[in-house]
This record gives C-alpha cells, structure tokens and sequence, in this order.
C-alpha cells in the first residue's frame, strides 16, 4: 500500500484572500472620491495636457529623421530606380 498523506490545511490563505478584498475596496473608494472632489481640476487642465502631448509626440513617435531604408534620397529623379550598388549619385540608366 501506498502511505501517502495530504495535508489540508489552510493555513493564513484565508487572511491574505480577505485582505486583498478590503484592500481593493478601500482603493476603489478612494478612487471614487478623488475623482469626484477633484473632477474639476482634472478636466480644468485636460487642454493643456493636449498642447503639451503634441511636442511629446513629435520627439518620441518619430522614430529617427534620415534612417529610411529604401526610401527617396535627395537628388533622385522620381520614377528612376537607384542602382543600388553604386555609391555614385549618377541615375542608373548612365551605369552602364
């Protein structure tokens, strides 16, 4: 036979469940009241945290200037395919 034994005891997961519950009650009705007594605040300086996301936005969002692969460079002719072998500013069709 086999002499295996569980232990089923709880232990203070109890404790911990009904703490994370009165935890995130009192979170959420402190949330609740921060929202309503400084609504006013809030959507008073909602305009100014749009001008201010648009030069946020320009510095983070682009990327890089100048780092496009494959892309147009100054010089080129539109409709020309560069050779893309040559380090020469020549149009292809002079390649020859």
């Amino acid at each position: 036979m086999d002499s295996h034994s569980h232990n089923h005891s709880v232990g203070n997961g109890g404790a911990r469940n009904i703490g994370r519950w009165v935890f995130w009650g009192f979170a959420l009705i402190g949330g609740y009241f921060l929202f309503t007594e400084h609504r006013a605040h809030m959507f008073g300086i909602l305009p100014y945290l749009l001008v201010l996301a648009c030069p946020l936005m320009h510095l983070f969002h682009h990327g890089g200037h100048g780092h496009h692969h494959g892309g147009a460079q100054p010089g080129d002719v539109p409709g020309e395919k560069r050779n893309s072998n040559s380090n020469s500013s020549a149009p292809s069709h002079l390649d020859q």
